[in-house]
């Protein structure tokens, strides 16, 4: 174990950084590959319905949900459409 103390800290704050003012070469800009952050917000269009399911599955996400700190009921949502896009051709 290394300890640090306030002696060897204040000793490595006083390294001082050394700019030069040279040419910086020719600029290229670039496109912005990130996503607007309203294209961050992934929610699709939703369709309320009734469903009766086994306890045992319900127990089930309801468990899941609790580890990973989300809700059961987007669990299930995510599993169906992760089905229907591995299943429609």
């Amino acid at each position: 174990m290394v300890r640090v103390t306030g002696v060897k800290v204040k000793k490595f704050m006083k390294k001082k950084i050394e700019y030069t003012d040279e040419p910086m070469g020719e600029i290229k800009i670039i496109e912005d590959i990130f996503p607007k952050p309203e294209e961050l917000v992934f929610k699709k269009p939703k369709t309320k319905v009734t469903i009766s399911l086994s306890d045992s599955s319900i127990a089930f996400f309801k468990r899941e949900a609790k580890k990973h700190k989300t809700q059961y009921q987007t669990m299930i949502r995510n599993l169906l459409d992760e089905y229907v896009a591995r299943h429609s051709h």
